[in-house]
């Protein structure tokens, strides 16, 4: 891909140490996250009903989908949005923040999709604790992040 094409959509970033990329970044995160759940929830929606038919026609089988629909919802989401090209999920782009990786390649699908799961395993064992991690970390990275290489950083 040729970077000079269009830099707008270049989040590789030189300096992961300027301490300007990171300013706001735990209230833009905790921003982004009330608004990518309120779109999973609002996306799961559909599915419900559509479970619900097939759960009819199936004599009540399709209804065991029910455990697993938001978990494969979000995790779909997740890979499509930050595995995407902006490297973001809808809340994060309205929040001002990407994700990126340390050693300067694109996050893809796959380290986005497991960036979601480590999230929410560690506030599950975790739950608010996970925050305090970004407290003692130079560049506020939460745990799910230093295992995996990442960082999230501002985009204005």
């Amino acid at each position: 891909m040729d970077r000079t094409a269009n830099p707008s959509n270049d989040f590789s970033t030189p300096d992961l140490d300027t301490p300007r990329l990171y300013e706001g970044v735990r209230t833009r995160r905790i921003a982004s996250f009330v608004i990518d759940y309120a779109l999973v929830l609002f996306l799961s929606v559909p599915a419900a009903v559509l479970i619900f038919l097939l759960g009819i026609v199936t004599l009540g089988i399709a209804w065991g989908l029910y455990a697993v629909l938001l978990p494969v919802i979000a995790i779909v989401y997740i890979g499509f949005t930050m595995g995407g090209h902006r490297q973001a999920t809808p809340g994060m782009r309205f929040a001002g923040v990407h994700v990126a990786r340390l050693d300067g390649e694109r996050v893809d699908p796959a380290v986005a999709v497991l960036h979601g799961v480590l999230f929410w395993a560690s506030a599950s064992i975790l739950t608010p604790l996970v925050l305090l991690v970004s407290l003692f970390t130079a560049r506020k990275q939460l745990l799910h992040d230093l295992l995996l290489g990442t960082v999230v950083v501002r985009d204005r």
